[in-house]
């Protein structure tokens, strides 16, 4: 569930809720996927009183399909024109070909967006240079739904951004910088529509200078290398942000800043764990000052010390937000105070990096401050 606040200071919250009413009859002879034939709705609430409580809920979206996932939604108040707000996500929907409904059903039991795009971004990168070994396709476009005055009515839902067949968005977030241009940032998974897309697994904007109307086509900031997170002494893998970003805005100057999970930065390059050799991840971090039209060169900004198990190094799960005054902050998990006592205790850390006013380009000079947040 997300929330955002109207400039009159209202929160109002989004949620996907799966519906399944009782008149719902389901032939037992007929088993569904582990997906479900289910209703898949896209709900959102307003609060007039500092969330004390919430009106009904409206329906933005409803589908009904063992085959279509609408995920990753977020929702956005527009801070420079009152009674706007944005509400987007990505609507994943899958096509067996004849002999291919097993292999779906596999895929989309997970029930999990974020593991479904992984397992996507893995096929697609298995079957470069050959055919697929996939027997389906995919679409996964932005949609986006927009209200003009608070909430009191929403347009109906629609998409934004179709990458094409077999890629998709995630990860869906606007952010409207004091211009008071609107860019949905995502991430795309096998777009190749663009001679900028860096790669299988790319963060990448599109934008809107009439409120939601039109929008641009895409420019993309970086590529994301990374392959996940795994716990430093068994080797187990963990739900981290791997795939996905965080973004924000400086209220003033309108700089963006983007922080991923990413290992192309880090020393030493890799760890090893029962379950094998991995790339260690690292936190990176980026800057446009143009609006969004260009991006500084990737700089890794997390500050675990050396450990004699470099898995203990990996960085994950990073957020990031900017304040008015220039300070600009990244949070993150990592395992440096790991010892595995009692064995088999995987244990984390969360802690925060300050870029302040007095360095003023992050970009060029990381962040060098730092504090452990729990």
């Amino acid at each position: 569930m997300k929330l955002a606040f109207t400039l009159d200071g209202r929160p109002l919250r989004l949620k996907v809720t799966e519906l399944d009413p009782p008149t719902d009859v389901r032939d037992a002879a007929q088993p569904l996927t582990p997906f479900g034939a289910r209703n898949s709705a896209l709900l959102v609430s307003r609060s007039t009183d500092g969330a004390q409580t919430w009106g009904a809920p409206t329906t933005l979206l409803r589908n009904k399909s063992s085959h279509l996932l609408n995920d990753k939604n977020s929702i956005t108040a527009d801070p420079t024109s009152q009674g706007h707000v944005y509400a987007v996500w990505d609507q994943l929907s899958v096509f067996p070909a004849t002999g291919g409904e097993a292999q779906v059903d596999q895929l989309l039991g997970a029930n999990d967006g974020v593991v479904i795009a992984r397992e996507l971004a893995g096929l697609l990168t298995a079957a470069a240079g050959g055919a697929p070994s996939f027997k389906f396709s995919f679409t996964g476009p932005s949609f986006l739904s927009t209200t003009a005055n608070n909430g009191d009515t929403w347009s109906p839902a629609r998409p934004i951004f179709q990458p094409g067949t077999n890629a998709q968005t995630i990860d869906n977030i606007v952010v409207v910088p004091p211009s008071g241009d609107v860019l949905d940032f995502f991430t795309a998974i096998n777009f190749t529509g663009s001679p900028t897309a860096p790669g299988v697994i790319s963060i990448g904007h599109i934008v809107s200078t009439d409120k939601g109307a039109t929008w641009s086509g895409p420019t993309f900031a970086s590529d994301i290398q990374v392959t996940g997170v795994v716990t430093p002494d068994s080797g187990g893998p963990i739900r981290d942000a791997s795939i996905l970003y965080s973004v924000a805005v400086d209220p003033t100057s309108g700089a963006i800043y983007l922080a991923w999970q990413d290992f192309r930065l880090t020393t030493p390059a890799t760890c090893t764990t029962p379950a094998g050799t991995i790339p260690v991840d690292g936190i990176l971090f980026s800057q446009s000052t143009d609006g969004g039209a260009t991006w500084s060169t990737p700089v890794q900004i997390n500050k675990a010390p050396a450990n004699a198990n470099p898995c203990r190094q990996q960085a994950f799960i990073p957020a990031i937000v900017a304040a008015g005054d220039g300070t600009v902050v990244v949070t993150y998990y990592d395992f440096r105070n790991d010892t595995n006592t009692p064995s088999g205790f995987e244990a984390t850390d969360y802690f925060a990096v300050f870029c302040t006013p007095t360095t003023p380009t992050p970009a060029a000079r990381p962040p060098t401050g730092e504090t452990r947040c729990g």
